[in-house]
């Protein structure tokens, strides 16, 4: 009767399960205990899955995802108290010192925030991603690897979303602005769908490299063109750039070239931006605030592009400009973990104004690496920066180092999401939504795991 009232009153009809859930705590926590990888082998099949909820308009997961990693961050909590043994080695190791400096720096920021309440919420969810998808999936996967189940749990779910959009896409005439009604509602917009199925590509193209069975190669092949076939109807400028950067990689890292391949776009974008900012070029680029409005057809939306006419990218650039504009202010402890919206309308400018900048969407910058240095400050930057430099290059040493040829491939398939990841998220924050982020992590667990196998062949071939 409670549960009824509840649903009614506050017009949500979740509260329904209450009484279900309250009869199957006891037996489902139970299960849990004894089951801890089988939950994480859940959790891979319910990322392409999981579906934004609002319980209050301060309090939302990403279900049934980040409810399933809270339930493993407690286990692995209390299986490093009570066996700290397991994951001595992997707490200890380059990339649990480098997640460690990222915490110490992201609390540091904490005391400094504007708001401590949304700088808190925001380390917490940090917590219950990098203590699962890191830890838990290097100690899984270096016990007994299963990097192919790991591919199949993440592709399949996957799939299954890339044909119903793109049937549902099909209905309506496979047009620009019926893209975001098709992937409802597994994914927010085209960018988070674009952005997970390149990323899973290099997964699927592992599968099918592996399959020797040839109904199953074909089966696989079908799956790929299918994915192929999704990315382009998603229309995402920037996930056919991931695509092309991911070739890029997949050679780099081949030839033992993506150091050099990195130190150049750096440099590059270092020369770019220190262009832009003497003499206040940048202000060159300043659109106009009504030629600049939103195509419903992609090809007029791609010639805006061309001719920076496009209200995305328009919108892009005035957040950006009011993001550096924000570092100036704090450059070094940043506003606090998600501040930017709250914080940065005082520092936009008017020449770069759109019709979409009272942003009713309450987004934020689109490109992770400013937001990192206006929400944390600039060592953030530099950290995370660090961090995920040292991911690429360690996928790129372990192609060279493994013995096995499996493992080869796995550092190589790794390396190429990563560096996925490091490109799409030049144009947006993915790292902070669940998929992209659950990947970004999920991959920096297989680089650990692979880590402590690498030793493990070194040890075995010196005996």
């Amino acid at each position: 009767m409670l549960s009824c009232w509840a649903a009614i009153f506050w017009k949500e009809p979740i509260w329904l399960i209450t009484p279900f859930a309250i009869i199957l705590a006891k037996p489902l926590a139970q299960w849990i205990t004894r089951n801890t990888e089988q939950l994480y082998w859940l959790y891979l099949i319910a990322l392409p899955l999981s579906t934004e909820f609002n319980f209050t308009p301060g309090l939302g997961l990403d279900l049934p995802g980040e409810p399933i990693l809270i339930g493993l961050t407690l286990l692995i909590l209390a299986s490093m108290i009570y066996q700290p043994n397991q994951y001595r080695s992997l707490l200890n190791s380059a990339i649990g010192k480098w997640i460690a400096l990222y915490a110490a720096w992201m609390l540091i920021s904490l005391c400094y925030a504007d708001n401590t309440w949304l700088a808190t919420k925001f380390m917490l969810a940090k917590i219950w991603y990098i203590l699962p998808l890191v830890f838990l999936t290097a100690w899984i996967h270096t016990q007994k690897p299963n990097f192919k189940k790991l591919s199949i749990l993440l592709c399949i779910p996957m799939l299954l979303v890339v044909m119903q959009a793109l049937i549902r896409h099909g209905m309506y005439g496979f047009e620009f602005v019926a893209i975001k009604k098709a992937m409802a509602p597994f994914f927010r917009n085209h960018v988070n769908y674009s952005a997970m199925l390149v990323c899973l590509l290099p997964a699927g193209w592992l599968l099918y490299y592996f399959s020797e069975n040839p109904n199953r190669k074909r089966g696989i092949k079908a799956a790929l063109l299918i994915g192929l076939t999704g990315l382009f109807f998603a229309y995402s400028r920037g996930a056919w750039l991931a695509l092309f950067v991911g070739l890029i990689a997949y050679l780099g890292i081949r030839k033992n070239r993506i150091g050099i391949l990195i130190l150049t776009g750096m440099l590059t974008a270092c020369i770019g931006l220190t262009l832009l900012i003497h003499n206040n070029r940048f202000l060159a680029f300043a659109p106009e605030h009504d030629e600049t409005i939103f195509h419903e057809n992609f090809s007029a939306h791609l010639s805006a592009t061309v001719g920076l006419k496009d209200i995305s990218n328009a919108e892009r650039f005035h957040r950006w400009v009011a993001g550096f504009r924000m570092i100036s202010e704090k450059p070094i402890t940043g506003f606090g973990a998600n501040s930017f919206y709250p914080a940065y309308q005082p520092y936009t400018i008017a020449p770069f104004k759109t019709w979409v900048s009272n942003n009713p969407e309450h987004s934020t910058i689109h490109n992770y690496y400013l937001l990192l240095a206006v929400e944390q400050g600039i060592p953030a930057l530099i950290i995370f920066g660090g961090f995920l430099i040292y991911l690429i290059l360690q996928a790129q040493k372990m192609y060279h180092r493994f013995q096995q040829n499996y493992y080869r491939m796995i550092a190589l398939g790794t390396g190429i999401i990563l560096c996925m990841i490091a490109s799409l998220n030049v144009s947006s924050d993915l790292i902070e939504t669940d998929k992209i982020g659950g990947l970004f992590w999920l991959c920096t667990g297989v680089i650990l795991a692979l880590q402590q196998l690498l030793k493990r062949e070194a040890t075995t071939i010196a005996l």
